[in-house]
């Protein structure tokens, strides 16, 4: 870890993946004088399934983390397309599999998080997380920054109500208070009409045993795979699945997002009927619905990109820069990216906070525009909506449908807009080999 002979105080609010990945990514880079503002609480396993693409997986493997994570999720062998009659639409080999040199991870959500803040603590020291301070404000002139905190459950001042430091990072999720206070006018997130029904359930491994399903079309999707390496291990494999569907229609005007607590459990009855005939890849989705204890509900949501993240000594990071459709496995994999590059551009030259923040807009904000815009075209999911257009009573062989070429050009197209290609991945997993082991970055204790 280089040495760095001024420290600036670093402050992040938001403690999700992206908030987390920078601290570790900062602290690589040599910065220690980091601080961590969570709203919450407390921070708990919470969550579903998250998939993680090799281009990031890399770079968490060179801070030390990869041992720990193979050893919690799930390495992802392939992908499968099939539409709603379980048709074959496409079959693609993932990860390693595919000829990458990290793996494509699948894992909970939760674990995952709790494995990140584990590194935290024994990297950057137990004071450096403080619960129970939720982004309300910021003031800045020249040489500082000062963020203002209140507890969100009764919006009293917090602990800490005003913290001055050198550089604030905005890593408050989609509904981040930073971003609206730059953007006034921008609104609550915007509603894609599809509304997202999430589950996890352990059982006997179907396919591979670390395959992932992709069923349906635009309007109706089933998507399935294993995110637990111990239940690997027990021979069982824990199944997270979601089930989308269109609730509202496309023309409707209306963008605003319905009401819904992720954190309740909802009925099964709202959504599994449509479901009941479905089976592909081994998989009956009706017996996934109703085998799974609890069941949780997520309106599909994004926001467009904006024209600017930095600000100053200010700048915004994962969803608060560019929420997007969980399509494409994008999401935190995209966080990941924003904090290795943010680490990056600030160690180059901290001296100039500002030019460095605007040097990591530069680069991060054009790709995960495209990103955003992509996958309001269904990405690389595309070939479900292509399937069921031109065949919606099903076929027997897709290249009738589909040409061979167009398939694959969907997927080769998406892999470059969203910084995965395994030819560029590859190339910096070789330049990079061993800097983990060099700069001394052991994965956390506990997770080995």
């Amino acid at each position: 870890m280089p040495y760095l002979e001024t420290q600036p105080s670093i402050l992040i609010a938001g403690a999700g993946i992206g908030g987390l990945t920078t601290a570790l990514a900062l602290h690589a880079a040599g910065f220690t004088n980091i601080h961590i503002f969570e709203a919450s609480s407390s921070l708990t396993t919470l969550g579903v399934g998250i998939n993680v693409q090799p281009s990031a997986v890399l770079i968490l493997r060179n801070l030390g983390l990869l041992e720990a994570l193979e050893k919690t999720g799930i390495k992802t062998q392939e992908l499968n397309f099939y539409n709603r009659h379980g048709d074959s639409i496409l079959s693609e080999k993932r990860g390693m599999e595919a000829g990458y040199a990290v793996p494509q991870l699948s894992l909970h959500r939760g674990e995952f998080q709790m494995l990140l803040l584990s590194a935290v603590k024994e990297r950057l020291g137990e004071k450096v997380l403080h619960l129970n301070h939720a982004l309300t404000g910021f003031e800045q002139n020249e040489k500082h920054i000062t963020a203002q905190f209140s507890r969100r459950r009764d919006g009293a001042p917090a602990e800490l109500s005003d913290v001055v430091g050198d550089i604030l990072i905005a890593a408050d999720g989609i509904n981040s208070t930073a971003r609206r206070i730059l953007y006034p006018n921008e609104g609550p997130p915007r509603f894609s009409g599809r509304m997202l029904w999430r589950g996890c359930i352990e059982r006997t491994p179907y396919l591979t045993g670390a395959s992932m399903v992709w069923a349906g079309h635009a309007d109706q999707k089933f998507i399935a795979y294993p995110i637990s390496h111990r239940s690997a291990e027990k021979g069982k494999s824990l199944v997270n699945w979601i089930a989308e569907l269109r609730i509202r229609g496309k023309d409707d005007k209306d963008l605003t997002p319905p009401k819904t607590d992720w954190t309740k459990a909802v009925s099964k009855s709202v959504f599994e009927g449509p479901f009941e005939s479905w089976r592909c890849g081994g998989l009956q989705m009706k017996e996934l619905i109703d085998t799974t204890e609890k069941v949780f509900e997520f309106p599909m949501s994004d926001r467009d990109p904006v024209e600017r993240w930095s600000f100053g000594r200010l700048t915004l990071l994962g969803d608060a820069a560019h929420a997007m459709y969980p399509i494409g496995s994008n999401g935190a994999s995209q966080a990941i990216i924003d904090a290795d590059t943010l680490a990056k551009h600030l160690s180059s030259d901290i001296s100039d906070v500002e030019s460095a923040l605007k040097a990591y807009e530069l680069e991060r904000l054009p790709p995960t525009a495209k990103i955003i815009m992509a996958n309001r075209a269904n990405g690389p999911d595309h070939v479900l909506q292509l399937a069921e257009e031109r065949a919606p009573d099903g076929f027997s062989n897709v290249y009738d449908v589909i040409p061979k070429e167009e398939l694959e050009e969907i997927g080769r197209v998406y892999k470059k807009v969203a910084g995965f290609e395994m030819d560029s991945v590859n190339a910096k997993a070789l330049k990079t080999e061993g800097v983990d082991r060099r700069a001394g970055l052991k994965s956390p204790r506990e997770w080995i």
